[in-house]
């Protein structure tokens, strides 16, 4: 009896004690403050008031003035009412009960999506351009810093800044100042976590901003090349527009909501024409996600956001920076790639994909495979793909090695150990050259395959790899790494909307970073060639900027439309999953300067397509930060609710066939007196009919409205259904696709 009374005891002391500690566990996680951003209702009168607002809420929220202080951040004052502060969950959801506050994000961090290109989209040096309105245009890139001393910032013939510039810059820690081509600079670092591989600066460190902007507007090059590579004159779409740099991204961290968010902010305030953002990894909704809010209300200031679609292709549905007020950019390829020539022992001569700069020093040099000269047994599997410990530097030492792909880097890990180079072997299609710091290549499997049997046969096997050359293919082609749709915000909105070069792109770079960032790499170069989306972006930002140059008083909406409706096509034979891999198509720039008719909206259509999506009164509100009441709005009509350049039907489980009602309306922006016919193209299948099939102009900047029905049957194993409606007129083609697909496919 007393044997088990003690159990008992004992029992419920751990019992006692696990309550406990389950409590203090509790409490710890309570406490545990992370950054937030809060936004509140109506906009304050002034910027010293809304920080003290800010502080007061904060205040009831802490208890104290000094508590509130401490946990602030930022207050955000020019354009929102919001404000960035360390808060514990407990608090969090205090706050998101209080009636003044609208919302409360959490803070993310996001990745970046990572010469002849201009003449292969059909905008040459010598393309008709208006210097003035160029010189006038301003250009805000959102990025990891820039190079002023880059040849690419210089401001030979360049005015002083236009007159709307509201913006600034100083000189910081490695960055020498601006001039009339950098106007602008700025770095965000709200959470003053110190990042020890950067600089507090906006200096870049990277190179990927110092590339992003100055593919976008960067001045004239002559000569410029990588090791004699892409050889030609560097420049920007728009040589003669400034540039505004503002730092969000950090090497170690990367790029916080709370600084993109004041980004927005600045850049709107500071008077910028255009924004162009490399920045993606995230998918939320339409009304909480820091670039959607950020772009809307860059939007309703006369600012048109252009940003990457992601580097998460092939694979579907993973389309980023979808908002409808952004235009989403997927990554295509250009008429060329590097290559390099490996000779084997045999005589046999494979090829390469790689940017390698090494001419051979002998004529052939041993050749094993990684996993065959492993430390030990127990590095065997790891040495297969050339990991840093895993293979023995006396076997590696005056040998090419031969790697399955892995993570990067596979050349440095030889390289250090006294190896001459590397041949990688990777099963996934690579269309993209990496930089390598040492003689290297990458080779598909079945060449893989042949180089493996040639190894098996020798006893000495032997090899060479020459110097990179630059080879002519063919394209236009999506790269494998750009994010595919459909889009994951909605089944009615065709994303991404367009598309532009993005692989092997070579633009100005930073001394401050060797070419690879690998370790024992010395190569610098005052030009780099980068792929992603993240190139592709700037491409789009920049013929969107040379749009504007002749027509500054079109809104984002408008010119937007413009590049997608006289896109060039590409094809479905080349991309199986069309328009979800390339949108409307090639960006055009010169023919996008007359586009003949735009479809263009306000904000209040966005808003009645926000409604129709199913978004509450209390989230639209949140993002117009005003009152908005959905139910008493005049809803939209159409399958889409929206005056969209693209058309997409969702197939409906319930119904055989699906019908769709699209209504649109365009604005004559060509010739006064003008007439459009409408041409249809729909796939097999599908019924596709235009109300009225003519428009009649009779002046400039007159509106028309037509409506469009589709009606499908349900889909065999297609991805998609591809057609079009074009609107042709003697001297302009105005093409709008239409998309057909089934969403249950990608639920």
């Amino acid at each position: 009896m007393l044997r088990n009374n003690h159990f008992c005891w004992l029992l419920s002391y751990h019992l006692l004690l696990i309550l406990i500690l389950t409590g203090i566990e509790a409490a710890e996680v309570d406490r545990k403050e992370d950054f937030y951003i809060v936004f509140l209702k109506d906009h304050p009168v002034n910027e010293e008031f809304a920080f003290q607002r800010h502080i007061n809420v904060l205040s009831y929220l802490k208890g104290s003035d000094g508590d509130a202080e401490e946990s602030h951040v930022y207050s955000y004052r020019k354009i929102f009412n919001a404000f960035a502060a360390k808060l514990s969950q407990h608090e969090v959801h205090k706050l998101s009960s209080m009636d003044e506050v609208v919302s409360v994000i959490p803070n993310r961090y996001r990745k970046l999506h990572t010469t002849r290109s201009w003449e292969f989209i059909g905008l040459p040096a010598i393309a008709k351009r208006k210097l003035k309105g160029e010189s006038n245009i301003i250009v805000g890139v959102f990025d990891t810093g820039v190079t002023p001393q880059s040849k690419s910032f210089k401001d030979g013939g360049l005015g002083p800044p236009p007159a709307k510039w509201k913006g600034s810059c100083r000189h910081f820690a490695n960055f020498s100042g601006c001039n009339n081509k950098l106007i602008g600079a700025r770095y965000f670092k709200l959470d003053k976590v110190p990042d020890p591989n950067d600089i507090m600066s906006p200096i870049d460190v990277h190179g990927h901003g110092t590339h992003t902007s100055s593919t976008l507007a960067g001045s004239l090059v002559p000569d410029a090349s990588l090791f004699g590579l892409a050889r030609g004159t560097a420049r920007g779409a728009v040589p003669s527009a400034r540039v505004a740099m503002y730092k969000v991204c950090w090497a170690t961290s990367g790029c916080s909501d709370i600084d993109i968010l004041a980004a927005f902010e600045a850049a709107i305030s500071d008077g910028v024409d255009i924004i162009s953002i490399s920045i993606g990894g995230l998918s939320g909704g339409y009304t909480t996600d820091v670039i959607s809010v950020g772009a809307f209300h860059a939007m309703r200031k006369g600012i048109l956001t252009v940003a990457s679609a992601g580097n998460d292709g092939p694979n579907l549905n993973t389309v980023a920076n979808h908002a409808p007020w952004v235009l989403t950019v997927a990554a295509s390829g250009i008429d060329r790639e590097f290559r390099s020539k490996v000779q084997l022992g045999n005589g046999r001569t494979i090829s390469g994909i790689g940017v390698s700069a090494f001419d051979p020093k002998q004529k052939m040099y041993p050749l094993a495979m990684g996993v065959d000269i492993a430390k030990s047994s127990d590095t065997r599997e790891s040495s297969r793909y050339c990991t840093e410990g895993s293979m023995d530097p006396k076997k590696v030492k005056g040998k090419l090695v031969y790697c399955q792909l892995g993570s990067s880097g596979a050349d440095s890990v030889v390289k250090e150990l006294g190896g001459i180079g590397t041949i990688i072997e990777s099963d996934q299609f690579l269309d993209s050259a990496p930089i390598f710091m040492a003689p290297a290549t990458i080779v598909n499997s079945s060449i893989g395959k042949s180089i493996n049997n040639y190894m098996h046969s020798e006893r000495l096997p032997t090899a060479v790899i020459y110097k990179s050359q630059e080879v002519k293919i063919k394209a236009p082609f999506i790269a494998s790494f750009s994010s595919r749709g459909p889009n994951p915000g909605t089944k009615r909105l065709l994303k991404p909307d367009i598309s532009a070069p993005g692989i092997d792109i070579l633009a100005s770079y930073t001394p401050l970073k060797s070419l690879t960032g690998l370790k024992g790499d010395t190569q610098y170069s005052e030009f780099s060639i980068m792929s992603g989306t993240s190139m592709s972006c700037p491409h789009v930002g920049g013929a969107a900027a040379y749009v504007k140059s002749f027509h500054p008083d079109w809104s984002p909406t408008a010119i937007k439309s413009a590049l997608m409706t006289t896109a060039r096509p590409m094809s479905s034979k080349v991309d199986r999953e069309g328009e979800f891999a390339y949108g409307a198509g090639q960006v055009n720039p010169t023919r996008a300067r007359s586009p003949g008719l735009i479809y263009d909206m306000d904000d209040m259509s966005y808003i009645q397509f926000l409604c129709h999506e199913g978004y509450n009164s209390s989230s639209v509100s949140s993002l117009l930060r005003q009152r908005v009441n959905c139910s008493t709005l005049i809803p939209a009509s159409g399958e889409d609710a929206i005056n969209y350049p693209t058309l997409q039907l969702g197939l409906k489980s319930d119904q055989e066939p699906t019908v769709g009602v699209f209504r649109r309306r365009v604005t004559n922006v060509g010739q006064a007196m003008s007439v459009y016919n409408a041409t249809i193209r729909a796939p097999k299948g599908v019924d596709i009919t235009v109300k009225p099939m003519t428009l009649s102009f009779t002046r400039a900047m007159q509106k028309r409205s037509f409506k469009v029905v589709v009606k499908a049957k349900s889909m065999s194993n297609a991805i998609l259904l591809s057609g079009s409606l074009t609107w042709k007129s003697s001297r302009h083609i105005v093409r709008s696709p239409i998309v057909i697909y089934d969403p249950k496919v990608f639920d």
